[in-house]
Parts: C-alpha cells; sequence; structure tokens
C-alpha cells in the first residue's frame, strides 16, 4: 500500500509514522518504522495497531494476521528466520486456540494451544515419522494418547508430563502385545503379555484400545471429547478434530517415539540412548517367550508380569484353549485393565454429572461462607444433626444462590463449624480445600472396593476422596463426632481416617445423597503397587486370583509379606494403633480395618545386572524360570532402594497432602533427628506414622490357608525394600443387633473367633494381634 500524500510524522526518539491521524494520533491505515528497523503496516485504532496488518521486526521474523491493542490477538501467521512458523489463533501475542505449527527441525504440531503451550487435543509429528495424537497438558504429553514408533510400535493409553505414565497397551511390531501399567515410562506394576501369535478374535469390538486398526475415526478422540478433556475453548467441533486427525491416516507412517519431555519449541525425540530402556524390555519380552510360534491351532500362552520401575520381578505363565475360551478370556483381561485407571473422569453426560455439579456448588457455598467467621473453639451446640446450614439452590439462581447448569437442588452442611476447625487442625487451607474439589476439572469416579456399594469419588489433584453413605452411617457419624474430634485434637499422629465434611444433597422426588468428604491416604507420586483391606478376621478374608489387578483391594489372607520397620518406629506405630483401638472399642465400633498400600523398589543389585540380562536371555536354552533362580542365588540381601536423609523443610516435595499435621518419625542414620526419605527419581518425601514409611518386605506365608503355585509363577526375590502408607478406614459401623444376630448364624457354621462380627474388645485385640505379625519383629 502506498502512503505517498499521507502525513509524515517524526517522533523525537527516530521512529517514523507515515499515514492518517484523528487529530494528534495514528488512527486508520498507516506505516510505523522502529529506529531499530521493526516496520507495521496495517490498521490503527487511536494510536494503537488493531486490525489486519503486518510486521517485520529487524531480526527477520515477520507476521500477519490480526492485532488488537497492539497485540497479535487473533488469526496470523508468524515466522522466523530459523525456519519455524506459527499459523493459527493467537491471544495477547501469544499461541491460544486451535494452530499449526512447525519447528525448525520440521517438527510439526497440529492442535489446541493455552497460553503459548500446547494444551488440550493434538497431534505431534517428527520428522523421522514418530506420530503422537492425543492430550496435552502445559506444553507436555498429559492425559489420553496414541503414539506410533518408527518401528512400527504402538502405544495406547495414558500419559503424564510427556512420559507414559499409567494404563496402557503397548503393541510391539512384530505383533505381540503388553497391557499393563506405567510410572515415568517404565512399566511399573501388574500387567499382561501376549506373544506374537496369540488369538485376539474380534479383539477391535470390545478393546477399549481399539485405534490399533486402520479405522476412519478413532475411538480414543471421540472418548476424549466426551469425557470433557476438550473443554470449552475448543473452537472446531468433534467431528472435525476426528476428520483432521484421521488415525488411520496418520499411523500409516512408520515411527518411533520420544520417552522424554517436551518443551516449549519443540518435542524432544528419541535418540538411541534415551530408547535404550524401551528396547531393552522389548527385547527381554520377545526372548523370554521361548516356543511363542510353537503354538498349537486351539491353544494359546500369556504372560502374568509384575514390574517394579521397569524391573521385572514375578512372571507367570497361563495357558489358554481358544476353542473354549478365547474370547471370555479376553474380555476378562481387558475388563480388568480398565479397571486399572485411577478413576473415570466425570464429564458432562455422565450418569453422576449433576450430582458433581451440586456437590461443588453446595461445598463452595458452605466453605465459603463459614471461613470468614472467626475462629473460635466448638461448642456443644455445634455438633448434632441439628447444627447444619440449609440452602435451596434454584436453577436460575435466587437471593443468596447464583444460577448454575445443574438442576435444582436441597443442600444440606453437617456441623459446619467442626469440621472448618477439622480442616484447620489438618492444616487444610479452605481456597487449597475448595479449588480441589470445586475447581474446573470434574472429580473421579471409582468403583466400590468393599460391600457397602457406596461411591467413591476423587478430586482431580488426588488429595481427597468423596464417599456416599447411607443414613445409619451418616448418624453414627454424628454421634461419635465430639469424641472423635477430641481424639483426633489429642493425637496428632492418629491413623484414623481424617474427615473434612459431611453433607446431603436432596434432587427430585426427594431422592437423598449423603457424602462425606476424607483425606486420600494413598495421595503420593509413587505408584501403589499393593493395597490390602486388613480387618484381622480369617472368614472370607481372601481375593479369587482371576479377579485381581493392581487396582484390586486384596485382603488378609492375600498378604504373603512380614513387613519389617525400624525398632523405635514399630514402638511408635503400634502404640497409636492400640491408642485408635480404644477409642473405636469406646465407641462400639466394629468391622473397621487397616488400608495398608506398598510401594516397591527393584532391589539395586537387579539394576546392576540389567546390562547382563540381553545376554544371557539370548540363550534360548535358557527358561525364564531357570533365569530367574540364577538370578535370586546372585542377588546378595537386604537391599536398599532409599535413603534416609535429615530433614530439610525447604527441600520437600510440594505435593499437598491430607496427614502433614502429625510429627515426623527419627532416625538413627540422621543422628536421631527427623528425617526425610530419598528414592531415586523423585524428591524428598516427609517421614511420618503413615506415611512415605521405608521398610522391608520379607515373602513368607503368614496362613497356612495360603498356597503359592510355584509351578506357575516365577518370583526371584524373597526381600524388597517397600515404602508404606496405612491408616484405619471404615469406622462407622456399631455393634448392634443386626451384627450381634450375624454373629450367633455364622457361629454355627464357621470359628466364631475367625468371623469378622464379634463384639468391639475381641474385634480390636484381634485386630492388633493380626497386625503383629504382618509387623513383626526384627529378627
Amino acid at each position: 500500500m502506498s502512503y505517498e500524500g499521507s502525513v509524515r510524522e517524526v517522533l523525537s526518539n527516530g521512529d517514523v509514522y507515515i499515514g492518517d491521524f484523528d487529530g494528534l494520533i495514528p488512527h486508520g491505515e498507516g506505516k510505523y518504522m522502529w529506529s531499530d528497523g521493526t516496520i507495521y503496516i496495517g490498521k490503527w485504532d487511536k494510536s494503537q495497531m488493531t486490525g489486519h496488518g503486518q510486521v517485520r521486526w529487524s531480526s527477520g521474523a515477520t507476521y500477519e494476521g490480526d492485532f488488537s491493542g497492539g497485540f497479535l490477538h487473533g488469526s496470523g501467521t508468524f515466522c522466523r528466520i530459523d525456519g519455524s512458523s506459527y499459523k493459527g489463533s493467537w491471544r495477547m501475542s501469544m499461541q491460544h486456540g486451535m494452530g499449526i505449527k512447525t519447528y525448525s527441525n520440521s517438527d510439526i504440531y497440529d492442535g489446541f494451544w493455552k497460553e503459548g503451550l500446547q494444551e488440550g487435543v493434538g497431534k505431534y509429528t517428527w520428522i523421522n515419522g514418530n506420530t503422537y495424537v492425543g492430550s496435552w497438558k502445559a506444553g507436555k504429553m498429559s492425559g489420553r494418547g496414541i503414539m506410533k514408533w518408527a518401528n512400527g510400535d504402538l502405544f495406547e493409553g495414558s500419559w503424564l508430563d510427556g512420559l507414559i505414565h499409567g494404563a496402557g497397551c503397548l503393541k510391539y511390531a512384530d505383533g505381540s502385545y503388553y497391557f499393563g501399567t506405567w510410572s515415568k515410562g517404565l512399566k511399573d506394576g501388574q500387567g499382561t503379555f501376549s506373544p506374537v501369535g496369540t488369538k485376539l478374535p474380534q479383539y477391535h469390538k470390545f478393546s477399549e484400545y481399539s485405534a490399533y486398526d486402520n479405522s476412519s475415526q478413532s475411538p480414543l478422540l471421540a472418548s476424549l471429547m466426551n469425557s470433557g478433556e476438550i473443554k470449552q475453548n475448543t473452537l472446531i467441533s468433534e467431528r472435525n478434530i476426528l476428520g483432521r486427525w484421521n488415525i488411520g491416516r496418520f499411523l500409516r507412517g512408520r515411527g518411533r517415539i520420544s520417552n522424554t519431555t517436551v518443551s516449549v519449541e519443540g518435542v524432544s525425540d528419541l535418540d538411541d540412548n534415551s530408547r535404550s530402556t524401551l528396547s531393552q524390555e522389548s527385547n527381554y519380552t520377545s526372548s523370554s517367550c521361548d516356543g511363542s510360534n510353537e503354538f498349537q491351532d486351539d491353544q494359546f500362552f500369556v504372560y502374568e508380569r509384575e514390574y517394579v520401575q521397569g524391573v521385572l520381578i514375578k512372571e507367570r505363565r497361563r495357558h489358554y484353549d481358544s476353542k473354549a475360551s478365547t474370547r471370555s478370556m479376553w474380555q476378562h483381561k481387558l475388563r480388568k485393565k480398565r479397571v486399572r485407571s485411577p478413576g473415570e473422569t466425570i464429564y458432562k453426560g455422565h450418569k453422576s454429572y449433576y450430582l458433581m455439579l451440586n456437590l461443588q456448588l453446595g461445598i463452595r457455598y458452605t466453605v465459603g461462607k463459614i471461613t470468614p467467621v472467626p475462629v473460635r473453639e466448638v461448642r456443644s451446640s455445634d455438633f448434632g444433626p441439628r447444627a447444619r446450614i440449609r440452602m435451596y439452590f434454584p436453577k436460575d439462581g435466587s437471593q443468596y444462590t447464583p444460577s448454575h447448569n445443574s438442576i435444582s437442588f436441597f443442600w444440606k452442611d453437617y456441623c459446619p463449624m467442626v469440621f472448618r476447625n477439622l480442616r484447620e487442625m489438618f492444616k487444610i487451607d479452605a481456597a487449597d480445600y475448595m479449588m480441589s474439589i470445586c475447581g474446573g476439572d470434574g472429580l473421579k469416579e471409582l468403583s466400590s472396593p468393599g460391600k457397602s456399594g457406596s461411591i467413591f469419588y476423587l478430586s482431580q489433584d488426588e488429595r481427597f476422596v468423596i464417599k456416599t453413605l447411607r443414613k445409619y452411617e451418616l448418624k453414627i457419624l454424628l454421634k461419635m463426632l465430639p469424641r472423635y474430634y477430641n481424639h483426633v485434637g489429642a493425637h496428632d499422629n492418629t491413623l484414623i481416617t481424617k474427615f473434612f465434611g459431611l453433607h446431603r444433597i436432596t434432587i427430585r422426588r426427594g431422592q437423598k445423597v449423603r457424602f462425606v468428604v476424607m483425606g486420600n491416604m494413598f495421595c503420593t507420586e509413587l505408584r501403589i503397587h499393593h493395597r490390602y483391606d486388613l480387618k484381622g478376621s480369617l472368614q472370607g478374608r481372601s481375593t479369587n486370583k482371576e479377579n485381581i489387578c493392581e487396582s484390586t483391594t486384596l485382603k488378609d489372607l492375600d498378604l504373603s509379606y512380614a513387613l519389617y520397620l525400624k525398632k523405635s518406629w514399630r514402638e511408635s506405630l503400634f502404640r497409636q494403633i492400640s491408642l485408635d483401638c480404644m477409642f473405636l472399642e469406646s465407641q462400639c465400633i466394629i468391622d473397621y480395618s487397616m488400608l495398608l498400600g506398598l510401594h516397591f523398589r527393584p532391589p539395586e543389585q537387579l539394576k546392576a545386572q540389567l546390562e547382563n540380562q540381553r545376554t544371557v536371555q539370548n540363550d534360548e536354552s535358557l527358561s525364564a524360570k531357570e533365569y530367574s533362580s540364577e538370578l535370586r542365588d546372585e542377588v546378595m540381601f537386604p537391599p536398599k532402594g532409599f535413603r534416609l536423609v535429615a530433614h530439610e523443610p525447604g527441600s520437600m516435595s510440594t505435593m499437598p497432602g491430607s496427614h502433614i499435621r502429625g510429627s515426623m518419625l527419627r532416625a538413627s542414620e540422621a543422628g536421631g533427628e527427623e528425617v526425610d526419605l530419598v528414592l531415586p527419581g523423585t524428591r524428598r518425601l516427609q517421614v511420618q506414622l503413615g506415611v512415605n514409611m521405608p521398610a522391608q518386605a520379607d515373602r513368607k506365608i503368614l496362613h497356612d490357608e495360603v498356597h503359592l503355585d510355584s509351578e506357575e509363577e516365577t518370583d526371584p526375590f524373597e526381600v524388597y525394600d517397600v515404602v508404606l502408607y496405612l491408616g484405619i478406614i471404615d469406622i462407622l459401623q456399631e455393634y448392634n443387633m443386626t451384627k450381634k444376630i450375624e454373629h450367633a448364624c455364622k457361629s454355627l457354621k464357621f470359628d466364631p473367633l475367625t468371623i469378622s462380627a464379634v463384639d468391639p474388645h475381641l474385634y480390636s485385640t484381634r485386630f492388633i494381634k493380626f497386625l503383629e505379625k504382618v509387623f513383626p519383629e526384627q529378627p
């Protein structure tokens, strides 16, 4: 555009403007030249670049597109002199919305952005052919996604911070599969390996990983749309996304994935060194399945495995007859894999969506109302069913409540002052509490691990668990709340469940749903490999092996480890267990249990031998069981997969938990001072009673009823370093007339001492004695 005849203005700093004016300020079309050589040509609105224009910086970079208020804002194309470019949406000079970026190394990202970083659904293609499509967060692959490697390997499942993390399925280029879980890019937990040639009849019809075939649409992306992981800032429809990122189209190329994190300027690619971990596991997978090509037409084998941070510690070979049960077996396996996810995020259209919205609205209202009230000691009037806040939330709002997108409901908050003080007692900040439960992300719905039929919800940051209660459970909690308040106030290190709120929602036709908000005992950055619900009774306290997966909560008879703690720690543990049991016995409570979580560390000696693993496994005459036996003989115990160091408050993990109130444990390694736990690949963890407690797990048969199948299962180790998480849960069952009748009836068939329903004193005594077997004294 020619600006001949236009007004030319030379500023005192040497900048020059040629164009239209409105009075003394640029307005309309104009050209601005900075003294450093930068030039803008386009529209102006009252001295600010607004509308369509183009700019060329002195560095050689260019932009052509929309401006607003002097910012790159709207749609436009930005090009650098290094060859990189971005074409798409902008907000306040940052990539925001839908856009395509081509990097200087010819990598391409096509997807959603938020404030300059990849966020939402996107597709990243490396120059070597590697391709990822799925969810992103803060510039890193996070959420559900599909990756295709250059050699034909393909993974679909969960990601976190650019690494495979969570449940997923890895299909190797040779046709074998591995279903399992990962932690920070390493196999970690239970999984199933299916060798080459394993028959998967009509697999794509019922597999949640059905994107392996070259279908025209991606079920992964469809589920991301339905789950709400694509939020309101989505600028194109689901149909456009699925058409744009056709799985069949972009997975036809061959590639191999990055296991490293991504950066703002691009996603790091896998070099040969960083691929080594996956390659070794892939090699081991192939070599350990000797005879995989010798299957008969009517039979096949799979390998059930357990890993700890990439180290195989257990393997079981299972045989199936495809004529009789192939399809039912795979459907069963896939159901188990689905259960392994940490929870289904509640999205719009989910059966619990409106219930979740109502709960979040109610908590936001009552916490916001009670927080400004000056802190004071609780009174007797603060307890009981009449100490409550009641409010009606009409859909269109009222004088006291905002309008909302849920259905109208009545809200009741029980004992708000008491629970406000409990939250402060446990150092739960009111703002953090509301953001965790009522923030922009939805809650996760968990299946019930017990017989109660309760529904569990998990906050997105996993700090809090919300459980539905029956009416009698709510009454018991209100009844025991005064003494519970005094007990947890007197004992900082109590192991009893921490309650933070008690609520009731009444919706259409008078349907009432009662909730209690509790602390999540397993809120940790470490993977919990095994979970146990321990009551001390024996009758019915085992789990069917066919139904066990990593998320299964096992029972008393399933525990095959003795857990050794430092002597002083063990004494502190049982001192607190005794105090907690005395309190529960005084309230006539039974059926409580110790919830125990174990995080296993791989023996350091095994890690040192991983380099020798490939050489040993290349010998086809050496079976997996022989290799495991040979490895067992070479490993010297006790292992040491962690260190205890003197506590340094400034270096603690920033992950907030609900157990930070108790005092820290001390150890001789730090001269009797408070200690932190240091694990490879993690930050320091604060060691407290029941939280981040290092111990040694010695594989033993604790009960005569337990029989390990040594013919099928290979476990090369007997002793492991573990990190413990434990607490007493399910404390809302009184020993009432119903339980007394249950005791009388079951005593006719079983030993009265082995059943769960016994009087409170016997229950607590038996409970402690059983835990003394689980945590024996050091030999």
